[in-house]
């Protein structure tokens, strides 16, 4: 009976060993099986070879200055690939140190670390590679729920892991790792990671900077160094990066302990769609995009896409230009709206003038039906009484200030009419002998003024456009800047140079007239009556076949006498390039900003082409220039270079000019514009290699100043040229010209005119007020 017992306990032992051994056997097999299931894609697709060897993202277009300067970029994810070079030693190491340790010697799969987490079930760190960690980035969906998901997500990762470590270098796999990981406020990759939170590229981080950025890998959320309630946080998780890199054998202990006494400093740069520089510029750029792909399909016949192909932009404006215009703009705005704002404190009407409440009615309605708010209710069928109800009721909204933003309660309606408080402005800035656009600035804010005011914009342009008369005269008739011609009233008959219902006889400024002008003294004083005589001689025709040679768009130019005043509308974008043409010998260059685009890999897609022609003779340009140099010498310019106690003390200099005094002493050629009711104020100004123009004035015409002596062009727009150079010319890399402009070997017309050489005269000129008005 014994016996028996003995020998059934035995055979039960082994039929549990037999059990252990074929549970074990199965449940290997099932692993593995489950493995190969997951590698064919029974558990779900699985990326192929292509796939593994292209792995899709979504990569940010850059668009990149002359000076190799990141300006901005289009993105859905703002995401810019780093090749592994570009990254720093010490950035690897914590990323190393304390996402996986035994990252160079594992295939994908830290065998001991995930035996560790199955004993202590994850209590003692977890067992995801940098690998598997990329394979759940790059293919696997992280939002499916329930445990049997997050099981087959896993096996999934795995698989993947190891396909990864078989297709690519570990350093390849740090690289990609790096360049798709999110770390908030559209910092998708390192890069974009770098700047936006230090304000620099991954190869200048520091030691500190590194560690703060890899302690984020572990919850952006959680580990956040610039949100006030994680910054603590972040700081301990940054110095565990520390303790890593000891353990690891990446710093000393004297090294870390120092690094861990450091604060948590961070240089925050969000690069959203509307901020940073040169976001006018970018979104002429993203138009320009936009008209290119349309017409340059990929090879396979899809279309490029600036959000996710990782395009590169080069294009010709020149980032510390830039920043200098958008310095001058900034500056002289800031200061002149509050004399604006000061003289409109008893205005009734304010902003407006000289219109009636029905016209200024029609003005907000106007702007309601143009405002992206009414847009989109339309859009989703909201009926007209309701959206203009919804206009009428307060909300909370932030508005522009120069200050900084205001957060108020206003109805949509009253914030449309606060905006049309503001001046704006527009400035461009090229190369006349390459066309090359070096800046480029819309308007005061971007993010909240969309309408961009260098070429979408067109503004009568007053007096700026007296030269293109002037040059046609020169041109056809080889008169001389020294031609003398009387200043008295002069009529154009009804029915002569599209004059049609009465006699054209314009006024000059303060009824100022007697005695003869010379054409320079008469651009220099920007006298209306010569002006009228001068386009008689040549007739408004001529002068609209030049300016249409020069780049201007004349559809919409009629051909009458009265042009000759600047009643045209016309872009700051149009007058830079036409003005430019006199820099260059006569030779028109059209403007251009996008120099070449590249695809992800460094492939010419494009390559910009020249457009130039022949427009006036070089002693024609010549001649403009030297009757353009006298207004800066004796004219409405010449405040560019004065540095009389006179002008200085003055009240309107010191309320409303910014940047005085210039002092410039180099060859200036300009012209100061002012438009009726001081509604728009003009300065374009050459130098032998640069043309520059600035337009400052309302959004709406009836938005001016009361007087002439705040709303003229040389109190308007000519300080933002004025500090803008300064700045330019402070920087002597930009080899910005200030030599003579260069005269035609052969030059057969007179430009040395008696009245303009005596040095008496001259002097007795300067020290006059410094007030001259251009109509």
């Amino acid at each position: 009976m014994g016996k028996t017992s003995t020998s059934e306990k035995r055979k039960g032992f082994k039929k549990y060993i037999l059990g252990f051994w074929i549970l074990f056997f199965v449940g290997i097999l099932s692993v593995v099986f489950i493995f190969l299931l997951a590698s064919w894609g029974a558990l779900g697709k699985m990326p192929s070879f292509e796939e593994l060897e292209n792995p899709e993202t979504n990569l940010a277009t850059e668009v990149i200055s002359a000076d190799g300067q990141t300006l901005g970029k289009y993105f859905k994810e703002n995401r810019t690939p780093i090749n592994y070079e570009d990254l720093p030693d010490h950035l690897v190491n914590a990323l190393v140190a304390t996402e996986d340790e035994r990252f160079y010697s594992h295939s994908g799969i830290d065998a001991k670390g995930t035996l560790r987490a199955a004993i202590y079930l994850g209590s003692r760190g977890g067992a995801s590679t940098i690998t598997q960690q990329l394979s759940k980035l790059l293919f696997t969906d992280p939002n499916k729920s329930g445990t049997f998901n997050r099981i087959i997500q896993k096996v999934k990762e795995w698989v993947i892991a190891v396909r990864l470590e078989e297709q690519y270098a570990k350093n390849e796999i740090i690289a990609m790792y790096l360049n798709k990981m999110d770390f908030l406020y559209n910092a998708i990759g390192i890069r974009s990671a770098s700047r936006i939170y230090f304000g620099k590229e991954p190869g200048e981080l520091s030691i500190e900077e590194s560690a703060t950025l890899v302690a984020m890998l572990k919850n952006p959320s959680l580990y956040n160094p610039v949100k006030e309630q994680f910054k603590d946080n972040s700081r301990q998780r940054r110095n565990q990066v520390f303790v890593q890199m000891e353990k690891n054998g990446f710093l000393t202990t004297k090294v870390k302990d120092s690094l861990q006494e450091l604060p948590l400093a961070t240089n925050f740069s969000p690069e959203e769609h509307d901020d940073g520089i040169a976001t006018y510029f970018r979104a002429y750029v993203q138009e320009f995009m936009k008209d290119w792909i349309e017409d340059n399909p990929k090879p396979d016949g899809s279309s490029y896409s600036m959000y996710r192909d990782g395009l590169k932009i080069y294009t010709t404006v020149d980032f510390k230009m830039q920043t200098y215009a958008e310095t001058a703009v900034e500056r002289h705005l800031r200061n002149l709206q509050k004399e604006f704002n000061h003289q409109n404190e008893n205005n009734k009407i304010a902003p407006f003038r000289d219109i009636d409440a029905s016209e200024i009615e029609g003005i907000l309605q106007k702007g309601i039906r143009n405002s992206d708010r009414y847009k989109r209710m339309k859009r989703r069928g909201i009926d007209e009484d309701s959206i203009m109800a919804a206009f009428n009721r307060k909300r909370e909204m932030r508005l522009f200030s120069w200050e900084g933003p205001i957060d108020t309660l206003m109805t949509p309606k009253d914030s449309i009419r606060y905006y049309k408080s503001f001046l704006n402005t527009g400035m461009m800035s090229m190369t006349p002998q390459t066309g090359e656009v070096k800046a480029w600035v819309g308007g005061v804010n971007y993010k909240f003024f969309k309408y961009e005011h260098v070429k979408q914009a067109k503004r009568q342009v007053g007096s700026t456009f007296k030269p293109f008369v002037y040059a046609t005269a020169i041109d056809q008739l080889h008169l001389s800047p020294c031609y003398q011609l009387p200043n008295q009233p002069y009529t154009i008959p009804k029915g002569k140079h599209g004059v049609m219902e009465e006699d054209w006889t314009p006024s000059n400024a303060g009824d100022d007239y007697g005695g003869m002008k010379t054409l320079k003294e008469a651009l220099a004083e920007s006298i209306n009556t010569i002006t009228a005589r001068v386009i008689n001689k040549t007739g408004p025709e001529s002068v609209i076949s030049l300016i249409d040679k020069l780049g201007i768009d004349t559809s919409n130019i009629i051909p009458v006498a009265a042009i000759a005043l600047g009643t045209a509308d016309i872009s700051v974008y149009e007058m830079v390039s036409a003005y430019s043409t006199f820099a260059n010998k006569g030779v028109y260059v059209k403007p251009y900003a996008v120099q070449r685009i590249e695809d992800k890999n460094g492939t010419i897609l494009y390559q910009h082409k020249p457009e130039s022609r022949d427009v006036l003779s070089e002693e024609s340009a010549y001649v403009t220039i030297n009757l353009l140099e006298g207004v800066t010498k004796f004219g409405s310019g010449r405040r560019l270079r004065t540095n009389s106690d006179y002008a200085k003390n003055t009240e309107a200099y010191k309320r409303a000019v910014t940047g005085y005094p210039y002092a410039f002493d180099n060859p200036i050629a300009g012209k100061t514009g002012t438009t009726q009711n001081q509604s728009d104020g003009w300065f374009i100004g050459m130098v032998p290699n640069l043309a520059t123009g600035v337009w400052v004035g309302g959004e709406d015409r009836s938005v001016h100043f009361p007087t002439i002596t705040y709303g003229q062009g040389a109190t308007l727009a000519l300080p933002i040229w004025g500090m803008y150079m300064k700045d330019v010319y402070a920087d002597e890399s930009l080899d910005i010209s200030k030599e003579e402009f260069e005269e035609p070997e052969n030059l057969s017309i007179q430009i040395d005119c008696d009245e303009f050489t005596d040095e008496e005269t001259q002097e007795e000129k300067v020290a006059q007020p410094d007030f001259e008005i251009d109509f």
